[in-house]
């Protein structure tokens, strides 16, 4: 299901998300004239890539680049593999992280967000500590603003398409039924995965969510009770 708009109000203006919104499409675009400059799109990946070989070992591994390996714990976090990718992930960050935002301080939510990609990418390295596939994307973290909604607005009604074969309906339905789906999704794909195969890092999904789930209590400035759900 892609998500449209959610029924949750907010009562300020997102700022944060916003400008994460903002530094996730600067970095996309300083990437798409990277070549300009003799760097490969897969020459950046693997310079600003989170590579579980070198985070295990705390050392730079060929290919590498410009970007120490403990940088690209952060910088990971805002590179994406193409404009689908970053679409989708920011589709979902500003339906969903306006209201995580605002269940929190400004600086509470940079910090949660931070943490929440660090645990999601330390999920996906355990699930293989020896590839050295580039983890990029914002995704991760924003797995864990998506565990934080699920905890807080359990009951808010999500507006999302339903994509069947050549038909693509538009259904409402309750956040915990949309995320819960989501969740069970990236588990059954994270299984299935080969093991150091190339494609979606479904465990750094799986430890975002979790960790976002644990960690809304503790970052939420309100209680859960001042949220209403729109009839």
């Amino acid at each position: 299901m892609i998500p449209l708009h959610d029924d949750a109000p907010t009562r300020r203006l997102a700022a944060v998300t916003l400008v994460l919104i903002g530094v996730n499409v600067v970095v996309f675009a300083f990437q798409l004239a990277l070549p300009r400059w003799g760097i490969t799109p897969d020459g950046w990946f693997y310079a600003a890539g989170a590579r579980p070989i070198e985070l295990t070992h705390g050392v730079d591994v060929p290919p590498g680049g410009f970007i120490p390996w403990w940088a690209t714990l952060f910088t990971s976090l805002f590179v994406h593999g193409g404009w689908l990718h970053l679409i989708f992930n920011m589709v979902y960050l500003w339906i969903f992280g306006n209201n995580v935002e605002d269940a929190m301080t400004r600086p509470r939510f940079v910090a949660f967000y931070v943490v929440c990609g660090l645990l999601a990418t330390a999920a996906q390295v355990l699930a293989d500590t020896r590839t050295d596939v580039p983890m990029i994307g914002a995704s991760g973290a924003i797995a864990g603003v998506l565990g934080a909604y699920l905890v807080l607005f359990p009951r808010a009604r999500v507006l999302a398409v339903l994509p069947l074969l050549l038909i693509f309906p538009v259904v409402s339905v309750p956040a915990w039924l949309l995320l819960g789906f989501w969740f069970v999704l990236q588990a059954v794909q994270g299984v299935l995965a080969a093991p150091g195969s190339e494609g979606v890092a479904f465990f750094a999904h799986i430890g975002g969510f979790v960790a976002g789930m644990v960690l809304a209590h503790l970052f939420v400035r309100r209680p859960r009770a001042a949220v209403r759900r729109r009839a």
